[in-house]
């Protein structure tokens, strides 16, 4: 079965097309800032970027014919439970407008999905997109009344790592119990046990190990008194664009911090050696929602890092055997979760347009 995929980021679309789980083509679209920047919402970038992927495929001649579905990431929708779902009208409205407050170039993926299954014939879908949430329900509560928490993470390729190793294991990834991390420029720690990916952190808000661009966590005391010298747009970008390595250094790139750290800088060795400290801590904490752990897995651009995956293999291995999956497996995973419906192995599931939890039945 043909499956076309499409992953819409900041300055890039990624799109794939895969007979079955085979990958017949893939690509990485870059794009313009500037010529993004000339549209005043993410949503109206639609006609360009579809435009450019049309170019792409027939550059290529590849051959959309007999598609069987299209795969968009997922964004701008409220919490869910994981899986792969229907893009329907509900999907579209929330995508277009970003219903869930959140502004990302992902809103584009069930656009670009359903104007390419309406083109060329297929179902569109969506597969574990950000705003997945399973979390049970002693993960939610917080020492503040009316505030509760909540977990955005790469859940896509959590999840599919998860599924991933458990074949390697020769089980089902409902029959096992992982901590998976995706280590990249953000990083997600999570938990997941039979099947559902329990606690994890708000990585969009500032939770967890610090990352190239994110604070990570922080005492409120902290935060408190620093805004008495900062206004709240600058907190804001603590948590997604400024702060981590930015903030310290004033990159980005990890490559570039190690580069550092090998010539002798003793401020980026110090920040890389945190940032794998705090991942340790974190996976530790996951490990103790869990109670028993199959596996450590770790994905993402960093796990390229030999460095990296020796020190977290040497503090957590006590727990469970520690497995990296260098880089990382999107645009497999929005094909494996059409295939797993298109082959009767699950079942699409209706987005209700609803957060899957709003409150205790006590309250």
């Amino acid at each position: 079965m043909k499956i076309l995929t499409i992953n819409p980021g900041s300055t890039s679309t990624k799109v794939a097309l895969f007979n079955d789980q085979k990958c017949l083509f893939k690509k990485i679209i870059s794009h313009n800032a500037e010529k993004l920047a000339e549209y005043p919402t993410i949503s109206d970038q639609l006609p360009y970027r579809k435009q450019m992927i049309q170019e792409a495929l027939d550059n290529e001649q590849v051959d959309l014919g007999d598609i069987a579905a299209v795969v968009g990431r997922g964004g701008g929708c409220f919490p869910m439970e994981g899986g792969t779902y229907i893009i329907d009208d509900t999907v579209l409205d929330h995508a277009r407008r970003g219903a869930n407050g959140v502004q990302h170039p992902a809103q584009l993926g069930p656009q670009l999905a359903e104007e390419f299954a309406v083109q060329y014939g297929g179902h569109a879908f969506i597969v574990n997109p950000p705003d997945v949430d399973e979390l049970q329900d002693v993960a939610r509560m917080t020492g503040i009344k009316g505030i509760y928490r909540t977990i955005h993470l790469h859940a896509l390729n959590l999840k599919e790592t998860a599924i991933r190793h458990a074949a390697v294991l020769g089980k089902r990834y409902e029959d096992c119990n992982f901590v998976v991390c995706h280590i990249g420029g953000g990083i997600s720690v999570s938990a997941h046990r039979a099947g559902r990916m329990v606690d994890g952190f708000d990585i969009a808000g500032g939770e967890g190990p610090m990352a190239p661009t994110r604070c990570g966590s922080i005492s409120v005391m902290n935060l408190v008194k620093y805004c008495r010298d900062h206004d709240l747009h600058t907190l804001e970008g603590l948590c997604t664009q400024n702060g981590g390595f930015v903030s310290h250094m004033g990159i980005s790139d990890a490559v570039e911090l190690t580069q550092k750290a090998a010539a002798g800088d003793q401020q980026a060795s110090m920040i890389w050696n945190s940032m794998i400290y705090q991942i340790e801590k974190c996976i530790g904490a996951m490990a103790a929602v869990l109670h028993q752990v199959d596996g450590i897995l770790l994905g993402g651009g960093m796990v390229y890092s030999e460095d990296l995956v020796r020190q977290i293999t040497e503090a957590c291995d006590w727990i469970a055997p520690v497995t990296a999956y260098p880089g990382e497996f999107e645009m497999e995973a929005m094909a494996a979760g059409a295939l797993r419906v298109l082959q009767g192995q699950e079942t699409a599931k209706i987005y209700t347009g609803k957060p899957i939890w709003s409150g205790f039945d006590f309250e």
